[in-house]
């Protein structure tokens, strides 16, 4: 297999671990990396990486002329789509953390590039390769709980203080986007990726505990019906005391409901379907650790195997540009429903 050459643009703390893992795995390299704070780039230097850096996204595609094969987008997600757009007709392949973008309208700007360029978009959704994500999709997809009646989601975390106060773009509009672009779209994907798109939507969403951001929700409910039919509701805080709660999804469908729980949505916590045993499941990979706060599994080492896989024409992309822009939809449906 030929090996795959990288830069990450956006050298912070998911952007050093798609650093790390590009440089571990052996059929990829890491040859540059770009921050407009030069600050970061000692983290480079503790890799053990010999290669280039640059300072902005400008100055890469001026002097790097085409010679990494994909770029990591991990910026804040304000710049994501813009950025991509950009790379993509500069010649990259792109690899976007989510959210892919703030808007549908954005996303759709990407997939505009990718259709005319020919080049490739990966979306970063990596609790889809965790096994309770795999045996739900399996059990709904070859339809043993029958007609799905019910789906609710319940993602309950900590986001406080610390959280917001080293940080110039979390916590706003524009940069951030919101608690469901943020902490909760890997979810919100999941949710899509094995129930399909939403309608209808009603929702409330409030702030309780962040006084300090201007225009922004750390809570709310949102109700809808799947255009598969059934009706769901996602639940979600960041205003859980201390640390984070739950993230589970409950399913009740014809024959038979289940629920995988956990912080993570990383166990199996209930499972009763007409003539069916629960199998046993390899364990998950723990959550990303972010010092007093945790993240989604660490899976990201999936991602990667699966971008050097399809450049190689041997797999196809777990998470395409249009279930991307379909997530953003989503969650800009529910923002929406709100303002109502």
């Amino acid at each position: 297999m030929d090996s795959i050459k990288f830069s990450v643009i956006g050298f912070g703390r998911i952007g050093k671990r798609h650093a790390k893992i590009i440089h571990e795995f052996e059929h990829s390299s890491l040859l540059s990396v770009t921050d407009v704070d030069s600050g970061q780039f000692s983290a480079f230097d503790e890799l053990g990486i010999e290669g280039h850096t640059y300072h902005s996204l400008r100055d890469f595609i001026a002097k790097d002329n085409n010679t990494r094969d994909v770029v990591s987008i991990c910026t804040p997600n304000g710049f994501h789509t813009e950025y991509a757009v950009k790379l993509l007709n500069a010649g990259y392949h792109v690899v976007i953390e989510k959210p892919m973008g703030l808007s549908k309208e954005s996303c759709l700007d990407v997939i505009g590039a990718q259709e005319a360029t020919g080049n490739r978009v990966f979306v970063v959704k990596q609790n889809r390769y965790s096994p309770p994500s795999e045996w739900m999709k399996k059990v709904v997809t070859e339809g043993l709980i029958g007609d799905v009646l019910m789906v609710q989601v319940n993602c309950y975390w900590n986001r406080d203080e610390r959280y917001y106060k080293d940080s110039s773009w979390r916590g706003t509009k524009d940069l951030d986007g919101g608690a469901l672009f943020t902490q909760f779209s890997h979810f919100v994907d999941l949710m899509y990726w094995v129930f399909g798109d939403i309608k209808t939507p009603t929702s409330t969403i409030k702030n309780f505990t962040h006084p300090k951001l201007v225009d922004f929700d750390d809570s709310g409910f949102a109700q809808f019906e799947f255009l598969n039919g059934g009706i769901g509701s996602i639940n979600y805080s960041t205003s859980c005391w201390d640390k984070n709660m739950e993230s589970s999804i409950t399913v009740i469908g014809s024959k038979g409901s289940f629920k995988v729980g956990g912080q993570y949505m990383n166990e199996v916590e209930y499972c009763h379907i007409e003539n069916y045993e629960m199998p046993e499941l390899p364990q998950t990979n723990p959550p990303n650790d972010y010092g007093p706060f945790k993240g989604s599994a660490a899976n990201h080492h999936f991602v990667i195997e699966n971008i050097v896989e399809t450049l190689n024409g041997k797999s196809e992309p777990t998470a395409n540009a249009f279930e991307g822009m379909k997530v953003v939809s989503i969650i800009e449906q529910i923002y929406n429903a709100a303002k109502k």
